[in-house]
């Protein structure tokens, strides 16, 4: 067999493979939420993993009780959405040092977030298509001089989040957390949310609603909403909660919680909250200095509660 030859069997046989791999079916991933409920199955002690159900959505809760000689309450940790109950932001100290000062501790894994929820779904009635493609034709049209001469729109880098999807994931965020809520139940005494991040956002929206599971006190680590519009009404939204609020913000956080801050405080006044405490940490939440300090303003604020 020549050289010649030999290079035709060979991307024959390359042909062949590439056209075997294509018509290989697709295989989905695993969701995100079974790869964290595993590894903390099979890292963290048996003790602290505490399976909850919500409805027919079984998750994983981290318990561990309160080592004082009075326990103060029960905190329950909400991490912010595709994060871990036991990430580096300030959540796994806590959720460790405060059982040292009284507190027993409920942390919760989160729910998968579905990019494509079903209320995405492109329209289906001719009608529906037509309005929607006569409203992307007007929006390619070219712009005529008077909108020319309109001020420009600016734009941040992050992608804007959908209604859509985080209404589904609230849907789920709230399921799960009622089921955290009932079990905290059993143990008594002072009821504390920490929330961090987009769970601390959508939680706020949650109580504005006045629903009938009460809080003592709810702590707020960077809250924002990933969506524009719904940031925007989360700075008047966070005033109009009834539990007590500590709203607590890094120097080198998220930037949409950095750009509510002032316009919270406007809020607070007008709707006159009088147990809102706003306090800046410094650096990132990463940092083991802010750790600490975290843990300082946190005791403090429910110390002058209860």
């Amino acid at each position: 067999m020549n050289l010649k030859s030999s290079h035709r069997l060979v991307y024959a046989a390359c042909f062949a493979l590439i056209s075997s791999v294509n018509a290989a079916d697709f295989i989905k991933p695993t969701p995100w939420s079974s790869l964290v409920t595993n590894d903390i199955q099979r890292f963290l002690p048996t003790d602290e993993v505490r399976p909850l159900l919500a409805g027919e959505d079984e998750f994983i809760s981290l318990y561990r009780q309160s080592m004082a000689a009075s326990q103060r309450g029960i905190v329950l940790i909400i991490p912010d959405w595709q994060h871990l109950p036991t990430n580096n932001a300030g959540i796994n100290f806590l959720r460790k040092q405060l059982n040292e000062i009284g507190y027993a501790t409920l942390a919760m894994t989160m729910p998968d977030i579905d990019w494509h929820p079903a209320d995405m779904a492109m329209p289906e009635s001719s009608e529906d298509a037509e309005e929607s493609t006569t409203q992307s034709d007007e929006q390619t049209a070219p712009a005529t001089p008077a909108q020319a001469q309109q001020a420009p729109h600016f734009v941040t880098g992050a992608p804007n989040i959908s209604e859509a999807v985080l209404d589904d994931y609230k849907l789920k965020l709230i399921a799960r957390f009622n089921a955290l809520y009932n079990s905290a139940m059993d143990e008594g005494g002072n009821i504390i949310v920490v929330a961090q991040g987009a769970s601390a956002g959508l939680l706020i929206e949650h109580y504005a609603s006045f629903p009938n599971n009460e809080l003592n006190a709810f702590i707020s680590l960077g809250s924002y909403l990933p969506n524009s519009i719904r940031n925007q009404h989360l700075n008047a939204t966070l005033s109009t909660i009834s539990p007590p609020l500590l709203d607590i913000f890094y120097s080198e956080g998220n930037p949409d919680t950095l750009q509510s801050v002032k316009d919270r405080k406007r809020w607070v006044r007008k709707h006159a909250k009088y147990d809102y405490r706003q306090r800046e940490l410094f650096g990132v939440p990463s940092e083991p200095e802010q750790h600490q300090r975290l843990l300082k303003e946190v005791d403090g604020f429910l110390r002058r509660l209860f």
